[in-house]
């Protein structure tokens, strides 16, 4: 699609927030990390043994050797359709099993036929089919180069910082396992020898950190490896950090880390781990966009550092009259503490085929409901029934409209997750019953950490089916989280989480009913008196420990969360779940937000980049608390948040126990006003907005996008993260608006102001005002009827904007379904484009809502044009003519809808 919105908010920034960094380790204090990143570049003691590769015509396989220690590792190296690569390395013998990450993928990817091109005693060459695509195996040493024509697109193990720690058996037990193990007694006699020569450093087989200890039983298993980008100087993704669009080099500090941690009060413009972690890695050029999945659940440092780092602007510039002929290059080394290197190299060429390569791999956005992309509002914690039913009266008396309103952990009996307090939530049913009748819903927390209690049910169950992670010495594992002492269940297990799921059927939730929907919060897990807030990596899940699954938790909870609200309804409803911590491919589960921020504007500035972070690697659900959820925001932050939140895909206010209330008619009329009129936005965008995510739940593109993804040979575009596209529309952040250079024009939605494009706009900004730009050549679909909730519009006209453009023919889609099930599946659904298309000639849906209106923007050179397009969609049109707009109404429904 070519629709194209421009927003662009002007905020003043300024504030600082901070977090007990000590609390959380550096790569100093994480043994793997720091023994790994003391490896310097160099040449690689691996090299492969050509006369063990096998060849198939799916499959190389090849043993490696490690020249110190004669520890053999097995290559295999994989063609997936849609120009991506596999590359796996393993141990060839490991004493146990290695940890591979199950479930993320959405199947076993589909291969392509391998051709070997040559082969020497210096290497092989093969075929990757399409555009002269090839990968070399250099045996002396390992590395491996993927070539386009003469372009080296990628390569590994350049740097030589392969790294392959084998598990090993420690000295002090030699005897004991030599007598156990009798299948492998001299394997183990050998490799243990050669571990005597060994430098046994602190931190391999048990490590501390402040008052914890972690036992390490199985030793050292760290994996690394080094991958090299010729030409680029832009690399992206990785979250979730608080930090810049653009990824920075880790030189002179620690790498980036990926650990699901609840961080309070996160800090911002670091590296540090938060809640979530996406192994995913986009690298830009101009020319083209590649990118690297590692897929590994472990605790993961990401190093980057680049040769062009640091330069200025006139240091390249002089390069370039120089005639320098050093080529920009950017390095990047992972860093996992156990299981395998499993690594997709995803080969674009575009931004939107990486997209696609990704989707192929992990799925697509989940399609939610279309109330979820409304107005929420929250906080810790509305009081009791009669607070709820004050606050959604409040909402109608400022005729401002929300579709949910949210409990946090208050609501429970004593923190005991599927119940509710008998005093304050005395009748649930009977409160949801009053959100129904005004076609309003509620979401309630649902949390992972189960209260250790004799009297409670679901600790009962979860316990006398042994469904709990067990900790090193084989007892139930506990922790220390909001209702005291608590255990975890052991969501890797498919049987605990088909248990969980079953707790959501209406007769086991009591007082719940179809209206209420679900948040997973802690569930990083979230361990308060446990190292880093979080689990002892020692505790474990069957025959792994938590070191290997760490950050899969997160993504089991929600998984079985889902899977429950979608049983409950017999596999009719959509779900929607919110959760804090992810993996790759939460996309498929619901929403992410970016966790406990600030009201502070820096906070309100950095929940863009950190959006757009995550709808590059496929999270296109997420926004930010509103208003910042500690700390109190003054007026004008709060109603900026408004302006910023109502263009992110998650819409939803939210606000710690101790700040005072903030409804958003609690700051005077004025303020209200505008408050009011940032959310009624929002509504009157919901057909776009729907039409985005089934956009994205088709092709896993991003909803909310970097300009470089749409303007992907315009350098100028590469570092921008305070603007950003809704599908192709802009928001901005700060009192210039750059527009891309194209041949496009873009108009200001509310004054129908034409721009041109290549240009920086100066915008003088009220308080009122929410410049949003929607580009020439697009139509966009509004419902301009705003009522109480998203279900009240449902049957109600829709308008349509189109952006005139003399380069192009305008272009657009409305999508049409009803709005909650999956019967979008069965084909039941409506798509037309902008020539009355039927873009799904075999899909049907009836509505009983019409195109009332065509707005034309632009009209005013092109009245033509305009007349065209309204015979087109409407014989028996009026047209109203402006200096800039024709507005065609009394559209035919038949013609678009029928």
């Amino acid at each position: 699609m070519a629709s194209v919105l421009l927003l662009w908010l002007a905020v003043c920034l300024s504030g600082t927030w901070a977090v007990d960094k000590g609390n959380f380790k550096t790569c100093d204090q994480s043994a793997f990390c720091k023994r790994q990143r003391a490896l310097k570049p160099g040449e690689s003691p691996y090299r492969a043994l050509l006369e063990t590769m096998e060849l198939t015509n799916t499959r190389l396989t090849l043993q490696l050797i490690n020249d110190n220690n004669k520890v053999r590792l097995l290559l295999e190296l994989y063609r997936l359709q849609g120009n991506i690569t596999r590359v796996k390395i393993n141990e060839l013998k490991p004493l146990k099993p290695r940890y591979e990450v199950p479930d993320v993928l959405i199947r076993e990817p589909p291969t392509e036929p391998l051709s070997l091109l040559s082969q020497d005693e210096n290497g092989v060459v093969l075929s990757l089919g399409a555009e002269s695509q090839r990968v070399i195996v250099s045996a002396r040493p390992f590395r491996l180069d993927i070539m386009e024509g003469r372009d080296v697109l990628m390569s590994l193990n350049s740097r030589g910082l392969l790294a392959f720690e084998h598990l090993r058996m420690r000295k002090d037990t030699f005897s004991y396992k030599v007598t156990s193990t009798v299948a492998s007694v001299w394997d183990n006699i050998k490799r243990t020898a050669k571990e005597e020569e060994e430098k046994v450093e602190d931190g391999m087989w048990e490590e501390s950190f402040k008052s914890h200890a972690d036992s390490k039983p199985s030793g050292p298993s760290a994996v690394s490896l080094d991958f090299s980008l010729p030409g680029v100087e832009h690399v992206y993704g990785i979250p979730e950090h608080a930090d810049t669009l653009r990824l920075k080099t880790t030189d002179n500090g620690d790498p980036y880390r990926l650990y699901n941690l609840d961080v309070f009060q996160y800090e911002l413009y670091n590296p540090m781990a938060l809640y979530g972690a996406v192994p995913v890695m986009l690298a830009h050029n101009a020319q083209r966009t590649t990118g690297i999945f590692w897929l590994n659940a472990a605790e993961t440092w990401v190093d980057i550092s680049s040769n062009t780092a640091g330069k200025t602007v006139f240091g390249k510039m002089l390069d370039y009259v120089q005639g320098s002929s050093e080529t920009p290059q950017t390095d990047v080394r992972w860093i996992s503490e156990s299981g395998i290197i499993d690594v997709f190299i995803m080969l674009g060429p575009t931004p939107k085929d990486i997209f696609s390569q990704y989707a192929s791999l992990t799925g697509t956005q989940s399609f939610p409901p279309l109330s979820a992309l409304a107005y929420h509002q929250c906080r810790w914690n509305y009081n009791d029934q009669k607070d709820v039913q004050e606050v959604d009266a409040g909402f109608d008396e400022h005729d401002i409209p929300y579709d949910f309103i949210w409990l946090d952990i208050e609501h429970t009996d004593g923190k005991r997750y599927f119940t509710w307090d008998p005093h304050k939530f005395a009748s649930p049913k009977e409160m949801l019953q009053g959100l129904v009748e005004k076609k309003r819903k509620m979401v309630a927390i649902v949390d992972p950490h189960i209260k250790v209690d004799s009297n409670y049910k679901i600790h009962n169950e979860i316990r006398s089916k042994g469904f709990y992670i067990k900790n090193k010495d084989g007892g139930d594992y506990e922790g220390w989280c909001w209702p005291g002492s608590a255990g975890y269940p052991d969501f890797t297990r498919a049987d605990m989480r088909a248990w969980w799921a079953s707790m959501f059927a209406y007769d086991q939730y009591e007082g719940s009913m179809e209206n209420l929907y679900t948040w997973n919060d802690m569930n990083e897990p979230s361990v308060f008196n446990g190292p880093e807030v979080t689990m002892h990596k020692d505790a474990m899940h069957g025959a792994w420990e938590h070191r290997d699954v760490h950050n899969l938790y997160g993504f089991y909870v929600q998984m079985a969360t889902a899977e429950g609200l979608i049983q409950r309804s017999g596999g009719v409803e959509r779900p929607f779940v919110l959760t804090r911590a992810f993996f790759a491919g939460s996309q498929r589960y619901g929403a992410v937000w970016t966790g406990d921020n600030a009201a502070e504007w820096d906070h309100l500035k950095i929940s863009i980049p950190m959006c757009l972070s995550l709808g590059l690697v496929g999270i296109s659900f997420c926004g930010a608390d509103v208003g910042g959820f500690f700390k109190s925001p003054s007026t004008e932050l709060l109603v900026r948040w408004y302006q910023t939140g109502a263009y992110q895909p998650f819409f939803r206010a939210h606000a710690h126990l101790d700040t005072p209330r903030r409804e958003p008619w609690l700051f005077g009329p004025e303020n209200t006003a505008l408050i009011r009129e940032a959310v009624r936005q929002r509504y009157t965008l919901l057909p776009y907005w729907y039409q985005q995510f089934y956009q994205a739940h088709q092709t896993g593109e991003p909803i909310m996008r970097p300009l470089w993804v749409e303007y992907p040979q315009d350098p100028a575009t590469f570092a921008i993260d305070d603007e950003f596209l809704i599908g192709e529309t802009q928001n901005i952040k700060t009192p210039m608006c750059f527009v891309p250079r194209d041949l496009f024009l873009w108009f200001d939605v509310h004054t129908f102001q034409k721009h041109n494009g290549a240009q920086n706009l100066y915008i003088p900004v009220t308080m009122s005002s929410i410049p949003v730009f929607q580009r020439g050549g697009s139509i966009i679909p509004r419902k301009l009827r705003v009522r109480r909730s998203s279900t009240c519009m449902e049957h109600d006209p829709y308008t349509l904007y189109v952006a005139l453009n003399p380069q192009r023919t305008a272009e657009g889609e409305l999508y049409i379904d009803d709005g909650h099930t999956f019967n979008y599946e069965k084909k039941e659904f409506i798509l037309r484009n902008a020539e009355n298309l039927n873009m799904a000639p075999d899909a049907q849906f009836s509505t009983r809502s019409w195109i009332e209106r065509i707005i034309i923007l632009g009209a005013s050179n092109y009245f033509v044009c305009t007349t065209k397009l309204c015979a087109h969609l409407s014989p028996s049109r009026e047209v109203w003519r402006s200096s800039s707009v024709n507005v065609c109404e009394k559209m035919s429904l038949n013609l678009w809808l029928g």
